[in-house]
């Protein structure tokens, strides 16, 4: 996610903090180096001009350049303009979740906009289940009587995931949408979010046709759906139908692809709407309420523990945080309990992925080979053992070793470097006595 972004501003921040003072000439330097980043990672000249702008405004005052610590003063400004690009304070207070979107009247109505091909119907699915885990009855429905596939694609979603879609036989668009509306009323659903047609170029008939609509249905959201890794397409596209539609949010699509930044640090600086969510990858569970200050952190290398957090909670409930602190506390972890922590990490994305959220952006060569492969022989290794073997792994001597590598179909070293992490595991559990912490860690899951 925004990875060529964050390793050219993480240069530049190691290269300041490198700094035996920071002079008005080594600054303008670095602010160099910081408009060339933003101009190679496709950003709107406009805002790298802006962002540069800020930059020099803040830092030329002399309780930087004479402060104990003017490097460090710097990169916070620099943090802080991030922070301001991607949506600033008053756009993190609106970010909560379901509560960043205005639910009013039954059924609201949330209408997804966007070129053909940005994602539109996948996000629809995936902000419907993200509101289903909220409380919410979402009914998913299309309008889009020029492509039947995308009404197909949308109900298969909505088969596949256990959500409710409706087909509607109307043969325009205003009138599918008014009946769309009524089922939604009728079963009480709520809100009703609706795929709208795509193009691959805006044109008229296609505004036209969602104006008609909006003033039909009044929607109480119409989200602009934007492909993040067309970078300033989805910025020009996105001030499109925001002078036609009067969008009220934003949601990027693809950002775990995305490695430049250039539509997720413009299209909130250049139409001005908030962006309230992001898809982070192509599972269903990859969609999260877009935060502009950890994503600032992040691009910078300083990680985000909160958004780790999160998705400990999510992975983790308290009653397994408590099965496993009482096994710690009577020294009983298993192999059996090594595995079931391993998958719980798994819930939580790729390994790659958790260790960037670390302070100092940490990444692991082939991420996904160590991710998903590793797993995979992990849990193949051990559900070749006995249950003798699994509950008492000190009983597993050579002739076990290569009956365990057998079945599984892994190498005995394979074998032995598993032995040596669990024992590995046991002891740092046991040092940092980490069963205590459980409790709180997870506390938000009851």
């Amino acid at each position: 996610m925004l990875e060529g972004l964050s390793d050219k501003f993480q240069r530049i921040v190691k290269r300041i903090r490198g700094e035996g003072t920071l002079t008005e000439s080594n600054m303008e330097e670095a602010l160099g180096e910081v408009r060339l980043a933003l101009l190679e990672a496709d950003v709107n000249v406009v805002v790298v001009k802006n962002f540069v702008e800020h930059i020099r405004e803040q830092a030329k005052g002399q309780e930087v350049l004479l402060s104990l610590t003017p490097a460090q003063q710097l990169i916070k400004i620099i943090h802080s303009e991030l922070v301001a690009v991607l949506g600033g304070p008053s756009d993190a207070a609106l970010l909560k979740g379901r509560d960043s979107l205005n639910i009013k009247g039954f059924p609201s109505v949330f209408f997804l906009v966007g070129l053909q091909g940005s994602g539109k119907t996948t996000t629809a699915a995936k902000l419907a289940l993200y509101l289903g885990k909220r409380s919410l009855t979402p009914l998913l429905a299309s309008t889009d009587l020029q492509r039947p596939a995308a009404r197909e694609q949308l109900r298969i979603l909505s088969d596949q995931h256990h959500l409710r879609y409706f087909e509607g036989k109307s043969t325009t668009v205003r009138e599918l949408g008014r009946e769309c509306f009524n089922e939604a009323r009728l079963k009480g659903f709520n809100p009703l979010i609706i795929d709208t047609a795509g193009r691959l170029h805006i044109d008229d008939a296609l505004m036209e046709e969602l104006v008609v609509l909006r003033d039909a249905l009044k929607p109480s959201e119409i989200l602009y759906v934007a492909d993040s890794m067309t970078g300033q397409d989805a910025v020009r596209s996105s001030q499109a139908f925001n002078e036609r539609l009067a969008l009220t949010g934003i949601i990027l699509t693809k950002l775990d692809g995305d490695s430049r930044g250039g539509a997720a640090l413009s299209v909130r600086e250049v139409t001005g709407k908030t962006i309230k969510f992001a898809g982070v990858g192509e599972k269903s569970g990859d969609f999260e309420v877009f935060q502009p200050e950890r994503m600032a952190s992040r691009i910078l290398g300083m990680g985000d523990l909160m958004g780790l957090i999160e998705k400990a909670e999510e992975a983790v409930s308290i009653k397994d945080a408590q099965r496993l602190q009482e096994k710690l506390r009577k020294n009983a972890f298993t192999l059996d309990d090594m595995l079931d922590q391993i998958r719980q990490v798994k819930k939580m994305g790729s390994l790659g992925d958790i260790l960037k959220m670390l302070p100092g952006g940490m990444r692991l060569p082939s991420e996904t080979d160590i991710d998903d492969r590793a797993i995979l022989h992990t849990e193949a290794i051990i559900q070749s053992m006995t249950l003798l073997e699994r509950e008492t792994p000190n009983v597993i001597d050579g002739s076990r070793r290569k009956r365990i590598a057998s079945g599984s179909g892994r190498s005995v070293q394979e074998v032995n470097q598993l032995l040596r992490s669990y024992a590995e595991m046991r002891k740092m559990m046991k040092r940092v006595r980490f069963g205590k912490r459980i409790p709180q860690l997870f506390q938000k899951s009851t």
